[in-house]
């Protein structure tokens, strides 16, 4: 036996609470930490973060595999081709209800890059938001990420 590390449960979790939202009729987000690996339009990233409807009615082509989850969404009318490394995940979560689950990521929200800022929701239809949080929402330094539910 050459490698005797099992290999995460993150990828695997992450795709069963993709499925179980589905199979109840609500609308799984992924919240991402953002940094230069993440495959994302820049200009909907607020705080180092982004977060991405992915249902089926806002993608195509979604491949949820080990290391990258990848799909093509639309955001403000434009197709974009979307990258996320399974690490960058901070949380998998039902739109409606908030139930999910999130996870740690190896580099702190606090230390994105400082020009990235709050959360953007993707959907299939989506404008930009004009309603922007008012005010410094970085987490503490050295703390653990917190999911927060946007509306």
């Amino acid at each position: 036996m050459a490698d005797s590390t099992p290999s995460s449960t993150k990828p695997y979790l992450i795709r069963a609470i993709h499925e179980w939202c589905s199979d109840n009729g609500l609308t799984p987000y992924l919240a991402v930490s953002v940094n230069e690996q993440v495959q994302v339009p820049k200009e909907h990233v607020r705080n180092g973060e982004i977060v991405l409807n992915v249902s089926s009615l806002a993608t195509d082509q979604l491949s949820m595999a080990n290391d990258f989850i990848r799909f093509q969404a639309r955001f403000s009318g434009r197709v974009h081709e979307i990258m996320v490394p399974i690490e960058n995940v901070v949380a998998i979560y039902a739109k409606e209800t908030g139930n999910g689950m999130a996870f740690e990521v190896s580099k702190p929200l606090a230390e994105a890059e400082p020009h990235l800022q709050a959360v953007e929701e993707l959907s299939d239809n989506s404008e930009p938001s004009s309603s922007a949080p008012e005010g410094p929402t970085r987490p503490p330094a050295g703390g653990r990420p917190k999911l927060t539910r946007v509306k």
